[in-house]
């Protein structure tokens, strides 16, 4: 994999752990999914709509990138969102990350970069 392909790659990912992200801050701050109401409060916040505006854009990168490489390639390197979501999550909301999980995390990449072409 080329440099470029590789930052195109780790974009894509960036994306999805960001998504995660706001997917998270929208579940804090609406409503509880109860009836109309809840449905209606979703619909309205803004981080639902960041989240799935960024899952748009990251849709049409994914395509972008299988239209130049296998996906039985392709598809091992987004195992990174493994590490990339709970990173984030710990930068940008404060949640704590174990021991265990960086052992887990660590494994992720090593099974990543065994399948590199």
């Amino acid at each position: 994999m080329g440099w470029m392909q590789a930052a195109r790659m780790s974009g894509f990912v960036l994306m999805l752990a960001l998504g995660q992200v706001l997917f998270k801050r929208a579940a804090e701050t609406a409503p509880p999914l109860h009836g109309v109401a809840g449905l209606l409060g979703l619909a309205l916040n803004p981080f639902i709509w960041g989240a799935l505006a960024l899952y748009g854009i990251a849709t049409l990168l994914w395509i972008f990138l299988l239209q130049r490489w296998p996906l039985s390639r392709a598809y091992p390197f987004v195992a990174l969102r493994f590490l990339a979501v709970p990173a984030l999550a710990w930068l940008l909301l404060g949640e704590p990350i174990t021991p265990f999980f960086v052992a887990g995390t660590a494994l992720v990449v090593a099974g990543i970069w065994l399948t590199r072409p």
